[in-house]
C-alpha cells in the first residue's frame, strides 16, 4: 500500500482523520508505523499529501493530514475490453488502474462465455476493492469509472460513436497490418478481444466505426499482458 486512500467519512474535522478498518490494521502491522511519523495519503477523487500519526490504540489510528498536490494525470484512453475470465478480470483491474486507466467498458463479445457474467468479481464491492488496490499500487486518488456491456452490436452502433468521438480509435487484434504506433499524445479509443480474439463479424463492425487494426507482433498474448504491452507503448 503506496498511498492511504482517504474518504469524507473518515475525518473528525478539517484536518483530522480516523481511522479504523484494514488501512488502520495496515500502518500498525505492516507499516508499523509510531506518533510522529509520517504516511503518503491522498482524498478519493482530491489531492494527495502526507499524513501524521497523531495517535494509535488496538482499534484506531488518527492522522493530521495535509493534501496539497494533484494525482498523476490520467491516460487519454478509453479502454473497451472483452470480459476477461474472472480470475484474469481482477488481476487486469488492478494493472490498468495502476496505469492510469480512468474509462473503461467491459463487454460481451462471440469468444466470451456468458456466465462470465454471473462471477463474484463483477460485483460492485469485489470491483471497487481491485479499483482501490491499483490506486493504492501508483500511487493514484482518481477513481475509474467501469461500464458493463452485454449487447455487441448496439453498443458498437448506437453508443461507441458518441464514445470515441475526438479520438484516434484503434483495435488490437493478431493479424493485423499495422504496427501498434507508439508514444501518442491524442485521446485514444482502444478496442481488445478476449484471448481468442474477435471474430471477423466484430471486427467488421469495429471499423466501420473507424477503427484502425493494430497488432503487437506474431506472438499470441494474455489479455492481461496485452493490455499492459499495448499501454506502455501508446502512453
Amino acid at each position: 500500500m503506496n498511498l492511504i486512500i482517504l474518504t469524507a467519512d473518515d475525518y473528525l474535522n478539517d484536518n483530522t482523520v480516523v481511522l479504523r478498518d484494514r488501512r488502520h490494521q495496515h500502518l500498525k502491522q505492516v507499516l508499523k508505523r509510531t506518533t510522529g511519523e509520517t504516511v503518503q495519503v491522498g482524498l478519493r477523487d482530491g489531492l494527495m499529501g502526507e499524513g501524521t500519526l497523531i495517535s494509535q490504540s488496538t482499534e484506531e489510528t488518527q492522522l493530521q493530514v495535509v493534501l496539497t498536490q494533484a494525482p498523476p494525470p490520467p491516460l487519454p484512453i478509453t479502454l473497451l475490453l472483452a470480459l476477461p475470465r474472472p480470475r484474469m478480470l481482477a488481476r487486469t483491474l488492478e494493472h490498468v488502474t495502476a496505469l492510469g486507466v480512468k474509462k473503461l467498458v467491459l463487454m460481451q463479445t462471440a469468444r466470451v462465455e456468458k456466465s462470465y457474467w454471473q462471477s463474484p468479481e463483477l460485483r460492485p464491492e469485489k470491483i471497487n476493492q481491485h479499483l482501490l488496490q491499483g490506486l493504492e499500487q501508483a500511487r493514484d486518488t482518481r477513481w475509474p469509472s467501469i461500464q458493463q456491456v452485454q449487447r455487441f452490436k448496439p453498443f458498437v452502433e448506437d453508443e461507441l460513436p458518441t464514445i470515441s468521438k475526438g479520438s484516434r480509435c484503434l483495435v488490437a487484434h493478431p493479424g493485423m497490418p499495422t504496427a501498434c504506433p507508439y508514444a501518442l499524445e491524442e485521446p485514444v479509443t482502444l478496442a481488445i478481444g478476449p484471448e481468442g480474439g474477435f471474430v471477423p463479424f466484430e471486427i467488421e463492425a469495429l471499423q466501420k466505426q473507424g477503427f484502425e487494426g493494430i497488432h503487437l507482433g506474431p506472438r499470441i498474448l494474455r489479455v492481461e499482458t496485452a493490455v499492459t504491452a499495448l499501454l506502455s507503448k501508446l502512453f
